[in-house]
């Protein structure tokens, strides 16, 4: 495993409480009472606070729903553990065995928490002003060339646009199955507009992630 000085240096910050920074990349497999959750809850918000300031000077004429939509692009699991990624984050993270052995040091999940525990570790430690600075330092390859706010309307509210405009009645979502034991579920919706004989269905983990399927297929039905 890297030490603490290496990861330091990667994300050019030394620490005046190195304690701070051993919690950020304890994983609750490894120690039950001391992890790194408090932190992440932290890091999460103070993340979110950051890159909404970021957006807010620099997409001026963005509209709340544009910006809303470009943050929740960089501070999603995906995107925290792409940053993640980048300072293989992964080998410094202290797991459990079981982790370990499972390969959690890759995991999305592990990866992005783990993060956002880094900046609430550094907000702590050093301010707000060097966690800003820290994140954007982090951030700066996906600063360069931020997505358009109009790519990144979700399949549900593209489909609800398009038959606005079309002055068509908007679909109706039903869930006709669920599998799985309560915490593992997988959840089969339909999308049905009526209008015009369009049924699509979708599958996913969540009810919601389930519909933005359903809806991405009617979508790519309805603009034939």
């Amino acid at each position: 495993m890297k030490t603490l000085q290496q990861l330091q240096a990667i994300i050019h910050y030394q620490f005046n409480d190195e304690l701070l920074l051993k919690m950020a990349i304890t994983h609750r497999s490894f120690s039950k009472n001391n992890n790194n959750e408090r932190l992440e809850f932290l890091g999460d918000s103070i993340l979110g606070l950051v890159i909404s300031g970021h957006l807010f000077n620099r997409l001026e004429s963005a509209s709340e729903g544009e910006l809303s939509r470009v943050r929740a692009s960089l501070v999603k699991e995906e995107s925290l553990a792409m940053v993640a990624r980048d300072i293989e984050l992964g080998e410094f993270l202290r797991l459990g065995s079981g982790e370990l052995k499972s390969g959690g040091f890759r995991r999305a999940s592990i990866l992005s928490d783990a993060l956002e525990a880094i900046f609430g570790a550094i907000y702590l430690d050093g301010g707000y002003r060097q966690c800003e600075k820290t994140i954007l330092f982090l951030y700066q390859d996906y600063m360069v060339t931020l997505p358009a706010p109009g790519d990144l309307k979700d399949p549900k509210t593209s489909l609800q646009e398009h038959l606005q405009g079309q002055k068509i009645e908007l679909p109706v979502y039903d869930v006709v199955n669920t599998e799985g034991k309560s915490h593992d579920q997988i959840f089969t919706i339909e999308c049905r507009i009526e209008e015009l004989s369009v049924l699509t269905e979708g599958k996913g983990s969540s009810r919601k992630k389930a519909e933005q399927m359903a809806a991405s297929k009617a979508l790519a039905q309805v603009k034939k």
